[in-house]
C-alpha cells in the first residue's frame, strides 16, 4: 500500500558538529563532487561528521536518468585530468583509512570512463598507500575489458548497485538491465577482488523478490551487501510504495547471511557507501592491501 508520511524510525537529526565543517571545506577548495550532495543523501550529515565522504568522479552529469536518482542528467563535460590528483590530496587531508569513490555514468566515453576510473585510483594508492580504497563502479555494459581496466589497479572492494529486484528494473533504472548488472558483478567478482552490491526497498517489490534478488547477487560472487529503504528525493522521481520496517530490514539481513554474505549492512537509512569502513575493518584479512 502506498504512503507518503515517513515513520518515525526515519527522522533523522542533521548532525554538523565533528569534522563536518572540515570535510566540507576539503570538498570545495579541492573542487571535488560527493555522491553525498549530488544524491541528496539522508547520512550526509553523520558521514561529515565522521570525517568521511563518497567522493564522485567524472563529474556530475550523468548520461542516465534513473527515476531513483538525484543525480544530474544530461551531456557531460570531458573527463578533468587533474581530478586524480585532487582526489587523491583530499583523502590525504582528511587522513582517510579507507575510501569510498563513484561515479556518474558516462556512456558517451569510448571506454565508459575505465580509463580515467584507473587513473585516479593508482593516484590515490600512490599518495595514499595506507588507504584502502572501496570503488563503486557503473555496469560498463558488463564489457570485460573495461572491468578489467579498473580491476587491474586492485582496489580493496569492487562494487555495483543492482538497486532493485528484476521485475521493477525497467522501470526504475535507465539503459540499464537486471541481468547485464549481474554479469558485470560477476566479472568483478572473478578478479579476485572482495565485491559488493546494494538494494534499495519500497519501490513495491514482493519479499519474495527481494530474497530471489539477494541469492542472485550471491550466485554472481557479492559477499558484501547493503539493503535500505528507498527515498523520494523530488517530486519528480518515483514515489515510495511502502515504508519497511526495521524489523523486516533485519530479516533480510539475516537471510543474507544464511546464504553466505560475509558482511551486510540493512536498514531504513543505509546506502551503498554507508558505514563501508566496518566492512573493510571486519574483510581487512581479504583485502589487497597488507
Amino acid at each position: 500500500m502506498k504512503t507518503t508520511r515517513k515513520p518515525e524510525w526515519l527522522k533523522i537529526k542533521i548532525d554538523t558538529s565533528g569534522n563536518y565543517s572540515k570535510v566540507q571545506k576539503i570538498v570545495q577548495e579541492n573542487s571535488l563532487n560527493t555522491i553525498c550532495s549530488s544524491g541528496l543523501c539522508p547520512n550526509k550529515g553523520e558521514c561529515w561528521s565522521r570525517g568521511t565522504a563518497t567522493f564522485m568522479i567524472l563529474g556530475e552529469v550523468c548520461t542516465r536518468s534513473c527515476r531513483f536518482c538525484a543525480t544530474k542528467t544530461g551531456k557531460p563535460e570531458a573527463p578533468d585530468p587533474e581530478e586524480a590528483g585532487r582526489i587523491a590530496n583530499a583523502v590525504s587531508l582528511m587522513k582517510l583509512k579507507h575510501c569510498v569513490i563513484t561515479s556518474v555514468t558516462r556512456d558517451d566515453l569510448p571506454d565508459q570512463g575505465a580509463s580515467h576510473w584507473a587513473s585516479v585510483i593508482e593516484m590515490c594508492r600512490e599518495k595514499n598507500p595506507d588507504t584502502t580504497i572501496e570503488v563503486l563502479l557503473p555496469d560498463f555494459g558488463a564489457k570485460k575489458e573495461l572491468i578489467a581496466t579498473v580491476a587491474e589497479t586492485k582496489p580493496d572492494i569492487i562494487s555495483h548497485n543492482i538497486e532493485t529486484v528484476k521485475r521493477l528494473t525497467s522501470a526504475t533504472r535507465s539503459k540499464a538491465d537486471y541481468n547485464t548488472s549481474l554479469d558485470a558483478l560477476k566479472i568483478m567478482a572473478d578478479s579476485g577482488i572482495l565485491t559488493k552490491s546494494s538494494i534499495m526497498l519500497g519501490l513495491g517489490e514482493s519479499p519474495v523478490e527481494v530474497k530471489e534478488t539477494i541469492k542472485d547477487l550471491y550466485n554472481a560472487g557479492c559477499r558484501i551487501l547493503c539493503i535500505g529503504q528507498y527515498l523520494q528525493p523530488t517530486r519528480n522521481h518515483l514515489q515510495v510504495e511502502e515504508y519497511i520496517t526495521p524489523e523486516r530490514f533485519l530479516e533480510y539481513k539475516n537471510y543474507a547471511l544464511k546464504i553466505g554474505f560475509s558482511h551486510v549492512e540493512s536498514g531504513p537509512l543505509v546506502r551503498s557507501s554507508y558505514m563501508s569502513d566496518n566492512a573493510m575493518s571486519k574483510l581487512r584479512p581479504h583485502a589487497n592491501i597488507k
